[in-house]
């Protein structure tokens, strides 16, 4: 059994997205609009970057540098090590998407993320609605005229959650987690197809209500060296706690472990050990 433990935190508001940059890992303290680094040798967490906006998603390209999804901009951004951020593209068919939460970078250094509508109030005027759909999409640059390009991935998604890609990237995996009374919360795998488009998904795992009638769906989610999916899904407000579940690639529950806390947020490897961020600001690591 995996026994968790604080190691920062609290903070104000949820912590989010992960990253583990070789050392240390990387969190989103998504209300204080900063980027924190955790150090296990010093167990000290650091202020990595400041003013982010609401960046909750984060990962890193295989040139390094580190891409966010920044929801009161509704964008994702690009982190230089200077200090500097650089847009990508936000334009699908000429209007803005929506408020991208969660992101995975495959090998050739695109960028899919989840982009469902939200409640948050983008930064300026709210002069661009948001889209009639919530789908994935997918970012790429052109290496010669270094534009970027935006592409709608899924047809079928009414509120897109965490998304993840498999060791080979031949499978996305998108948690479907629509909280509403008849909404669906699912755990899905979508193959990716030889031309580049995304087939019909596989329901790998579905989420019901726990005893007291409450909903249970993915916030966060990442694969292992083995390529399963761990998730971290539900929120604890009496009794039993929310779980960590690992999932065969194939939907079976491998494992699960109970989370001395309330809702978690988001999960990642570093070092081999599981980090896991929460709604109530703080970071703490399985081992």
């Amino acid at each position: 059994m995996v026994k968790f433990e604080r190691v920062a935190g609290p903070f104000q508001g949820p912590t989010g997205g992960l990253a583990w940059d070789g050392s240390g890992m990387l969190f989103a303290a998504v209300a204080e609009g900063r980027i924190l680094r955790y150090d296990p040798r010093s167990g000290n967490a650091s202020e990595l970057r400041k003013y982010t906006n609401r960046t909750n998603g984060i990962a890193f390209a295989p040139d390094g540098a580190l891409y966010g999804c920044q929801e009161s901009s509704r964008r994702v951004i690009r982190f230089a090590e200077d200090g500097s951020t650089a847009t990508t593209g936000y334009l699908l068919d000429g209007c803005y998407h929506n408020h991208p939460n969660n992101l995975a970078v495959d090998s050739r250094g695109r960028v899919w993320f989840s982009d469902p509508k939200s409640e948050v109030r983008a930064s300026g005027p709210q002069i661009f609605p948001p889209l009639a759909h919530a789908s994935v999409l997918r970012l790429e640059i052109d290496p010669f005229r270094k534009l970027w390009s935006l592409r709608r991935m899924t047809f079928d998604t009414v509120a897109p959650r965490a998304v993840a890609l498999s060791p080979d990237e031949a499978t996305l995996y998108v948690a479907e987690t629509d909280n509403a009374p008849t909404g669906k919360r699912e755990l899905r795998a979508y193959p990716v197809l030889p031309d580049d488009t995304l087939g019909a998904h596989t329901v790998l795992h579905a989420f019901g209500r726990d005893h007291r009638g409450e909903h249970r769906g993915i916030e966060g989610m990442c694969t292992d060296g083995e390529g399963n999916i761990v998730a971290c899904a539900g929120w604890r407000k009496s009794g039993p706690g929310p779980l960590v579940y690992v999932f065969a690639s194939g939907g079976a529950v491998v494992e699960s472990h109970p989370l001395p806390f309330d809702q978690p947020m988001n999960c990642a490897f570093g070092d081999a050990e599981l980090y896991v961020t929460t709604a109530g600001g703080e970071l703490w690591r399985g081992r």
